[in-house]
């Protein structure tokens, strides 16, 4: 007897090639999750390294070197990182786009495949691979 939840539990008739299939699908999902994250990670590094130049440029014109603070100043303080983008603009137009796209294809293919539940593979393995009875084994909170 299963002791999944209903949010988790395979629908009716579902086979296991659509159980792995939409499984897959959110796996791929939280890959490009992560990927997302090393953009977010990306955008707010170069910003810092942006905002540290002013430190280096204030540095140079205490020291009175405007020959090295100029070029600084006129080629690398707030240039696009890359044509015509700086890299909210890059963020933005992923999350607008690939991001959002594959997101609402995860969520038709489980619609599709597993009536939107999400995890039921992860949870029928949580189920086989639990020691039922132990503790720190529960089905469910």
């Amino acid at each position: 007897m299963s002791s999944l939840d209903d949010a988790h539990a395979r629908p009716d008739g579902a086979p296991d090639a659509a159980v792995v299939a939409a499984g897959d699908m959110s796996e791929a999902l939280e890959v490009v999750e992560r990927a997302r994250g090393h953009l977010y990670a990306f955008h707010q590094l170069i910003g810092e390294a942006d905002l540290k130049l002013d430190d280096v440029l204030h540095g140079l014109e205490d020291l009175g070197r405007d020959d090295l603070a100029a070029p600084l100043r006129d080629e690398l303080l707030g240039r696009n990182v890359i044509p015509g983008r700086w890299t909210f603009q890059v963020v933005e137009e992923f999350d607008d786009g690939y991001w959002s796209v594959f997101r609402a294809h995860e969520r038709a293919l489980r619609e599709a495949l597993t009536d939107g539940r999400r995890h039921v593979h992860e949870a029928e393995m949580k189920e086989r691979r639990r020691t039922h009875g132990a503790p720190g084994h529960d089905a469910t909170p």
